[in-house]
């Protein structure tokens, strides 16, 4: 009769020791020799084989060990578009649906014009249209194109009471408005004299809090004079009063920059999926910058205070060199590039122009309400931007922009 072999507990058949050596990670199986090895895989245990196998298992039975930290893996696929990040500010009360939905609007639209700025000389909308602004200066034909982009975009949302654009004569009350009334103005076209040359081109938009004031009975015609100069009214606030501003660069890529009140941010479109995707989450200017952006063919016709500041920029620095002059002609690119490099941006009063060239209500006071949110400072040179009320919705101001040092440094030269 054969005697009975002791067998170990384990289920597992072993082949050779290599077989052992992969039982578990969390046992470590160490033979001296082949002969030792050759007696596990048949099942024979001694006291003396066993006593030279060392086995290390992990503690099962609750022994303490650290914590272990498991990180989220980053999703490379995963992006936030502006719908979604719209969503979100509205579940975290920084903003209502109402403004959610004018601000999408204005998206559309700017999305819309920078399909037309792509194939511009394709379609023939290159070159002047042949009218003339209530400012007096030539439109393009893209300027009229892209203005009415903006409205019908903005009345579709019924979400908008009143429209103020750079294009329009006065602001016009919308009769679409099912809530929300917001006030709208902006400049459709920043820097259209670059559209035929291909160059940076934008859009500036900002929002005031809903007003009741516009909304009349259009059909009465005794009311309409009453209701215009109320709008103009309700229209002419100062931009510490925005709730929204923004604006949409057109160049290399098309770039929507917004803030609603708690920082800034930036989307840029991606051509494959239609979307604006966040790419740049609460941005900061620099709080110094070595770039300025001064038109200097107007140098003669500024002050003097203003020339021996320019002439300081001119001379080299701590470094030995002077500061970089760069001039777009286009406040949309001249803005965008001072947020992420710092600077200094300045269209100043000169003989010839004693407000300034740029407006108010649709170009400073957006512009600088941006420049603040992300920690930089506006002044006309005597008072900051947000704080000067209108009196005319086209009215022009002077203005000096960008990050706080390099305005701080410009007002001891100014003052």
């Amino acid at each position: 009769m054969a005697e009975a072999i002791p067998r170990f507990t384990w289920n597992t058949k072993f082949s050779n020791s290599s077989s052992i050596s992969r039982l578990s990670p969390n046992f470590h199986l160490l033979s001296t020799n082949t002969k030792r090895s050759q007696q596990l895989s048949n099942g024979n245990f001694s006291s003396h084989s066993n006593s030279r196998i060392q086995c290390e298992a992990a503690s099962l039975d609750g022994a303490k060990t650290a914590p272990t930290q498991i990180k989220k893996p980053i999703n490379r696929y995963e992006m936030v578009n502006l719908t979604t990040w719209l969503l979100r500010q509205e579940q975290a009360g920084n903003i209502d649906a109402e403004l959610a939905i004018v601000l999408s609007s204005i998206s559309l639209a700017c999305k819309q014009i920078a399909s037309l700025l792509q194939r511009s000389s394709i379609v023939n909308l290159t070159g002047a249209q042949g009218t003339v602004n209530i400012q007096g200066e030539d439109q393009k034909k893209l300027d009229v194109v892209s203005n009415e982009l903006f409205c019908n975009c903005l009345r579709s949302s019924g979400r908008t009471g009143i429209i103020a654009s750079e294009e329009e004569d006065v602001p016009v009350a919308v009769e679409e408005t099912y809530s929300g009334n917001y006030i709208v103005v902006f400049d459709p076209i920043d820097g259209s004299a670059n559209i035929d040359i291909a160059l940076t081109t934008g859009s500036i938009f900002g929002i005031y809090g809903p007003d009741q004031v516009c909304l009349v009975d259009m059909d009465d015609d005794s009311t309409i004079d009453q209701a215009r100069e109320k709008c103009i009214v309700s229209v002419c606030q100062p931009g510490s009063n925005l709730v929204a501003a923004g604006y949409c660069l057109y160049s290399s890529s098309v770039v929507f920059t917004l803030s609603v009140g708690n920082g800034v941010h930036a989307f840029t479109l991606d051509p494959a999926y239609g979307e604006f995707v966040l790419t740049h989450e609460d941005i900061k200017i620099p709080k110094a910058g070595r770039i300025y952006s001064f038109n200097e063919g107007n140098y003669d016709l500024w002050d003097e205070k203003l020339q021996n500041y320019l002439d300081h920029l001119r001379q080299p620095g701590p470094n030995g060199k002077p500061y970089s002059g760069r001039y777009i002609g286009c406040l949309v690119g001249e803005i965008h590039r001072m947020l992420l490099y710092g600077g200094i941006y300045g269209n100043p009063k000169n003989k010839n122009a004693k407000n300034g060239n740029l407006r108010l209500l649709y170009e400073c006071a957006p512009m600088s309400y941006i420049i603040e949110q992300a920690g930089g400072k506006a002044t006309d040179g005597t008072q900051r931007i947000l704080d000067i009320m209108p009196e005319q919705i086209h009215q022009r101001t002077p203005i000096f922009i960008g990050s706080p040092e390099e305005i701080e440094k410009l007002e001891k030269y100014l003052a």
